[in-house]
């Protein structure tokens, strides 16, 4: 049996354990979280280097890429360098391909209209992809990064803008302490609904499970909400905030979705090629033989009520971003 593990800088509450089967294989599967200690991530991460056949960080990414640029994350390399044997992960060779699949999957089946729907991405700088789909289906989109990594009430309202910001302001949020820029350990169990008027404006909340857990209101009636790794109890919370589509990118294992580190570790765990030579689209075309769709909960809503949708709008999206 294969044996895979995320090492996540976020809460040890949230730990977890499935066996699945991938292309005829079985792998085990684990989820440890280090409470936002990096040392104690580092030392676990020795520790299963030649023990395991992947390894995915999770809670951090390796690289934030914009322009075409790569920046690389100094608290997540540190941890990737405590590998010498086991490949190491972070989900950003598969992140991008498949958070666009799903906003084009939600948009093509008629579950979703974006066409002129006020659409919040609360980190973008990390989903290119998913940021890239959204405005090019012709949402009014709000960025986060500022408002929610740096604590600035700076909206920014065009991935043009945003990318020009990311190219100026990366080099230097890169080489920061991961913990003031991400809810890590603690943190991650906290709310503060200081920025609700951001949540309150839009329609559609998407990006990272943990700027929006964190900094959520007390209601979120009527919003769709697309995002990464939910629990059984943060399916239950959005739920009572009276949430109306749940959306995440990965496909539910055992009563939650991982991570796309995990995913990622899953694949190259039984891939025939080693971990440098496997490409985005690689994995992407590993996940469709897989017969991959996004986990989508509606919540005592019809469903075409629930989309507000007709299939002729969801066409019309579509032929809008082709023809773009």
């Amino acid at each position: 049996m294969k044996k895979v593990v995320s090492v996540s800088l976020g809460s040890s509450k949230r730990d977890h354990a499935v066996e699945i089967k991938l292309f005829g294989e079985r792998i085990k599967v684990r989820r440890l979280g280090t409470d936002g200690s990096l040392q104690k991530a580092i030392k676990m991460i020795g520790e299963l280097d030649g023990e395991v056949d992947a390894i995915g960080l999770g809670g951090i990414d390796l690289y934030l890429v914009t322009a075409g640029k790569k920046f690389v994350v100094r608290d997540a390399l540190k941890m990737a360098k405590a590998a010498f044997i086991t490949p190491v992960v972070d989900g950003s060779g598969l992140k991008n391909t498949l958070e666009r699949q799903t906003v084009e999957y939600l948009v093509r089946k008629g579950l979703l209209a974006l066409s002129g729907r006020r659409v919040m991405l609360v980190s973008a700088v990390d989903r290119f992809g998913m940021a890239e789909a959204v405005e090019e289906m012709g949402a009014e989109c709000l960025f986060g990064d500022v408002i929610f990594a740096l604590g600035l009430p700076v909206p920014i309202r065009s991935s043009r803008i945003l990318k020009i910001l990311a190219l100026t302001l990366l080099p230097i949020i890169c080489r920061l302490p991961f913990k003031l820029i991400y809810p890590t350990g603690e943190k991650q169990e906290v709310e503060d609904p200081k920025y609700s008027r951001y949540f309150d404006w839009a329609e559609v909340i998407a990006g990272d499970f943990h700027f929006i857990k964190r900094y959520m209101p007390a209601r979120l009636d009527g919003k769709v909400i697309i995002t990464n790794t939910v629990t059984a109890a943060d399916v239950e919370l959005f739920r009572q905030r009276g949430v109306k589509m749940l959306v995440t990118t990965t496909p539910e294992l055992s009563g939650r979705s991982f991570g796309t580190n995990v995913m990622e570790a899953a694949l190259v765990a039984v891939s025939d090629k080693p971990a440098s030579q496997i490409t985005p689209e690689d994995y992407w075309e590993a996940l469709k033989k897989l017969g991959w769709c996004p986990r989508i909960e509606h919540f005592d809503v019809p469903e075409r009520e629930l989309a507000g949708v007709t299939e002729e709008k969801s066409n019309r999206d579509i032929e809008q971003r082709n023809n773009k």
